[in-house]
């Protein structure tokens, strides 16, 4: 198998003397893991950063085995966050929640593309917090557990949506949560719309909904827990008075 594709990194390891391990979320392809010869090396380990796009060159003699790959990095890369550590919290919590997520080798561009507006939302520190949850809502949808946000799931009505069951991943709302209040989750306007605010709060609501769909039907799953990076992100959000 050999292909070329637009790339991130979304994690690498040394291997050997030289070489190094690296987790490629591709545009067309999924996620794809490789050697890379050299990759150790004071001028190529700069580009293997987590979050870092590359344009990245893949082959395989044999499918099912591990192949090998060259990059050359797009652009600035995280290199263009080094002044602003909570930001690098959120691409590194971004791409160990993709690593963990996805399957090997299964085509989900949609899961790029979200990591790919994650990564050009990172610069602008009043939005990327929100962007940051949509990213894992999307990486959700790609995965086949998609909110439905649309209307409430008990009534139908498409007004004064608040709530989202945590059995179903439905919007409920106000009047049709009411006496189911304490077992549902708050649900953010930003998530109903672009168009709908940031309100104190919002982010944490958001990142409740998005990590408990993620820890039950994804991680949970494969018994393991949502990756560090993703509680160390929402703990210095805390800290950083940014939920």
């Amino acid at each position: 198998m050999d292909f070329e594709d637009d790339a991130f990194v979304l994690s690498a390891r040394a291997h050997g003397e030289a070489g190094a391990i690296v987790d490629l979320l591709t545009e067309t392809h999924g996620r794809f893991v490789a050697h890379i010869a050299g990759g150790a090396s004071r001028r190529i380990k700069p580009f293997l950063q987590s979050g870092a796009r590359v344009v990245a060159q893949y082959r395989s003699r044999v499918s099912e085995q591990l192949g090998s790959a060259t990059v050359e990095p797009v652009g600035e890369g995280p290199s263009a966050l080094f002044d602003d550590p909570l930001a690098l919290a959120g691409l590194a919590s971004a791409a160990a929640v993709a690593a963990g997520a996805l399957p090997e080798r299964e085509p989900h561009p949609g899961a790029f593309y979200a990591f790919e507006a994650l990564s050009g939302a990172l610069v602008h520190p009043d939005i990327w917090p929100a962007v940051y949850v949509r990213f894992e809502a999307g990486l959700l949808q790609e995965l086949g557990f998609g909110l439905d946000l649309s209307r409430c799931g008990a009534t139908g009505t498409t007004d004064d949506l608040i709530y989202v069951s945590p059995r179903t991943g439905r919007a409920v709302s106000r009047g049709a949560g009411a006496p189911y209040a304490d077992r549902l989750l708050p649900l953010p306007r930003f998530l109903l719309s672009a168009q709908g605010g940031l309100d104190a709060g919002d982010v944490a609501a958001g990142m409740a909904i998005t990590g408990h769909f993620l820890e039950t039907f994804v991680f949970a799953v494969m018994n393991r827990p949502l990756p560090p990076p993703r509680l160390w992100l929402l703990d210095r959000l805390s800290d950083a008075g940014r939920l």
